[in-house]
C-alpha cells in the first residue's frame, strides 16, 4: 500500500511541473511514433536514470557547476525538461582543503568536484551518489526530487575515488561500486566493491579490487550497479571518452570473480564513443539504455538505445550480426510510453518569474549577492562583485551565468544594457553576453572616462591563463536612467541615480562542420541598437569545450576592485531559434 501511494505520488507530482514549450532548436520527435538521436542534444555528462513507477528521473556530471546534480524528468525516455537541482549555492570541502587551491572560496574550480553520479529509489528515497576525485564518495537524498535534497554526506574519504553507484540486495545487504581516476589514485583500469551501510551513509568495510581491465578493458570506469535474474552486474564504459564503448561485467557474487562482455559500440554507425549511462527497464516490459556521446565543443549529448537481455547480457542497439555487441542507433521506434509531449531541457527565458530558470548555473558555488530575479520588470539584474585574487581573464569568475549549448546549430540573441556604478573610480567595471570553454569570446560593456565601450572580445588559452584580447571597439552613450531627486531628499550620503547604456540587442550565431570524432562548432557575434539591423564584430570564432564539459553560453558582471556598491548588467531576455 505504501509504494502504491508512494507511487501516486510521485506521478502527480510529475503532472504538477509546469508546462514547457517545445524547443526551438532541437526536435528528437520523429514522425511515425519514431525518435532520432541524441534525444538530448546539450551536455549532459555522464547520464544516469531510475524509474519510479511511471516516471524517470535523470542526473549528471556537473562538476564545479551549480546549482549541480540537476535532475530531469520524462515520462516517455525522449523527452525530458528540468525540474530541480540536488546541489544549490555550496559545497563541502574537508577540513584539510579548506583555504587551499581545492577550496572554490580561494580559487574556481574547472573541472573539479562532481563527477559521474548514479540516482536511486529506494525504501521511499531518491539518492544520488558521485565521485570527487580530490575528496571521496558522496550522497544526497530527497522524498521529492523536485525538492530540497538533503546535505551532502561523505560516503568514503580518498584521494581519486569516482565514479560510485549503489546497490540494495533483496537480503537487506548493500554495496556501493566504484573506480579510481588515475590523475589522483596513481592507478586506473581498475573497479571496486565497498560494503555499505543499510541508510546508505557509510561504507563499513574496505573496498576490495574486483576486476583490472588493463588488458582488455582499458580506463574502465564509470560504474553501474545492477542484479538481474540472480547476476550482479556492472555496467562500465572502457576505451576513453571520444572512442569508447560499453562494457558489462557479471558474476555471482557482489565481489566477483567477474565475466565480461562489450555489448555496445560503434561498429559502422556515426556515433563515436557510445558509452556510460543508465539501464532501465519499463512499466510495459521493455528496456533501453541511455549514454553520452562526446561531441567535442558541444559536450557529452544523451542518446537513447533499444535493449534486450540474450543469453544473460543486456545487448544494446542495433545486432544486426548476433555477435551480442549492438551498434549505436541513429533513430527507432519510440518507447511504448505515455508522452511527455515534445520538449527539451529549458534555453529561452523572459526573466519574469522571482527565481533563476533551471537551466542556469554559475561556474561555481554561488552568492546571494550576485543576481536579483525582478518580476516586477521582467528582467535579469546581474551585480558586479570584485574581480578575485590574482585574476587573469574571464574564466577565472566564479559568477558567470551560464547554460549549455541546446544543439549543434542555433542563434541566441539577448537584449541587454550596461549600468556602471558613478562612484566608481577609476572605470573599468564590466559586463557581458559571453561564450565560455577553455577559449572564450563575446560582446563585453565597459565603463569608462568617457562613458561606455561596446567590446568584442576573445581569448585563446583562457584557462591557461592567457590574456584576453580586444577585436572591434564603439562607444556607446550612457544616459540618465530616472529624473535626479530634488533638492528636499538630496542628502550629500545618497548618490545620485545612476545613468545607463541604451538596450543593445546582442546576437551569436552558432554552427558546426563536420560529425562524429570530427565535429567543430563555429560562432560568430553581432550586435544591434534596434533589434532589427545587426553589425557582425570579428571574425568566426572557433568553439573550444570547457574542462570536462561542453562550451556554455551567458552573462557576467564585475568590478575590477572594492567598492560599496556594484554596478548592473540588466538582462531583460535571451531567446534560441534554430
Amino acid at each position: 500500500m505504501t509504494r502504491h501511494l508512494s507511487l501516486l505520488f510521485f506521478s502527480l507530482m510529475a503532472l504538477s511541473v509546469p508546462a514547457q514549450t517545445a524547443s526551438h532548436t532541437w526536435n528528437p520527435n520523429l514522425q511515425g511514433n519514431r525518435y532520432c538521436n541524441p534525444i538530448i542534444n546539450a551536455d549532459y555528462s555522464d547520464p544516469d536514470v531510475c524509474r519510479v513507477g511511471n516516471d524517470y528521473y535523470m542526473t549528471a556530471s556537473s562538476f564545479a557547476c551549480f546549482p549541480g546534480l540537476q535532475i530531469l524528468h520524462s515520462t516517455d525516455l525522449v523527452n525530458w525538461t528540468i525540474i530541480g537541482a540536488a546541489l544549490k549555492d555550496h559545497y563541502p570541502v574537508l577540513p584539510q582543503y579548506k583555504g587551499t587551491d581545492l577550496d572554490y572560496r580561494k580559487k574556481i574550480q574547472h573541472g573539479n568536484y562532481v563527477w559521474a553520479p548514479a540516482i536511486r529509489y529506494h525504501d521511499g528515497w531518491f539518492y544520488i551518489y558521485w565521485g570527487d576525485p580530490d575528496q571521496g564518495l558522496f550522497m544526497v537524498k530527497t522524498q521529492d526530487p523536485a525538492g530540497d535534497w538533503t546535505e551532502p554526506v561523505l560516503v568514503k574519504e580518498g584521494k581519486g575515488l569516482i565514479d560510485c553507484c549503489p546497490l540494495w540486495d533483496s537480503d537487506g545487504k548493500a554495496y556501493l561500486s566504484h573506480g579510481c581516476a588515475g590523475s589522483r589514485a596513481g592507478v586506473k583500469s581498475v573497479l571496486f566493491v565497498a560494503p555499505l551501510s543499510a541508510d546508505g551513509t557509510h561504507v563499513t568495510g574496505p573496498s576490495r579490487m574486483v576486476y583490472d581491465g588493463h588488458e582488455d578493458q582499458p580506463t574502465i570506469e564509470g560504474t553501474k550497479f545492477y542484479k538481474h535474474d540472480g547476476y550482479y552486474y556492472i555496467f562500465s564504459p572502457a576505451g576513453g571518452v571520444k572512442y569508447g564503448w560499453q562494457v558489462e561485467l557479471r558474476s555471482k557474487s557482489p565481489y566477483g570473480p567477474y565475466e565480461e562482455k562489450v555489448t555496445l559500440a560503434q561498429g559502422k554507425s556515426k556515433v563515436n564513443g557510445p558509452h556510460q549511462g543508465a539501464w532501465v527497464d519499463t512499466q510495459n516490459g521493455e528496456d533501453w539504455f541511455l549514454h553520452f556521446q562526446d561531441k567535442h565543443a558541444y559536450g557529452r549529448v544523451v542518446h537513447l538505445q533499444p535493449a534486450k537481455w540474450k543469453d544473460g547480457w543486456l545487448v544494446i542497439g542495433e545486432d544486426k550480426d548476433g555477435d551480442g555487441c549492438g551498434d549505436a542507433v541513429a533513430s527507432w521506434k519510440k518507447p511504448n510510453l505515455p508522452s511527455s509531449g515534445n520538449v527539451q531541457p529549458q534555453e529561452d527565458d523572459e526573466f519574469n518569474s522571482n527565481e533563476l530558470g533551471k537551466q542556469w548555473q554559475f561556474e561555481g558555488p554561488w552568492s546571494q549577492y550576485w543576481y536579483f530575479c525582478d518580476a516586477n520588470n521582467g528582467r535579469l539584474r546581474l551585480y558586479g562583485p570584485q574581480q578575485p585574487e590574482g585574476f587573469k581573464n574571464l574564466s577565472d569568475l566564479q559568477n558567470m551565468l551560464l547554460q549549455k549549448l541546446p544543439a549543434e546549430n542555433f542563434t541566441a540573441t539577448a537584449r541587454v544594457r550596461f549600468i556602471p556604478n558613478p562612484d566608481f573610480k577609476p572605470k573599468g567595471e564590466e559586463g557581458g553576453f559571453m561564450l565560455m570553454g577553455q577559449d572564450y569570446a563575446g560582446i563585453k560593456f565597459v565603463s569608462t572616462a568617457d562613458g561606455c565601450s561596446l567590446r568584442y572580445v576573445t581569448c585563446k588559452g583562457a584557462q591557461k591563463g592567457k590574456t584576453e584580447q580586444t577585436i572591434a571597439e564603439t562607444s556607446l552613450p550612457i544616459k540618465a536612467m530616472q529624473k535626479p531627486y530634488t533638492q528636499k531628499y538630496a542628502v550629500d550620503d545618497i548618490p545620485q541615480p545612476r545613468s545607463a547604456t541604451p538596450y543593445i540587442y546582442v546576437r551569436v550565431k552558432v554552427w558546426s562542420t563536420g560529425i562524429g570524432n570530427a565535429i567543430q562548432g563555429h560562432a560568430q557575434f553581432s550586435w544591434s541598437k534596434d533589434g532589427k539591423q545587426y553589425k557582425d564584430v570579428g571574425e568566426p570564432f572557433t568553439i573550444v569545450e570547457g574542462k570536462w564539459i561542453g562550451a556554455k553560453l551567458g552573462f557576467y558582471c564585475m568590478k575590477p576592485a572594492s567598492k560599496n556598491d556594484s554596478p548592473f548588467l540588466d538582462v531583460d531576455w535571451i531567446h534560441f531559434v534554430k
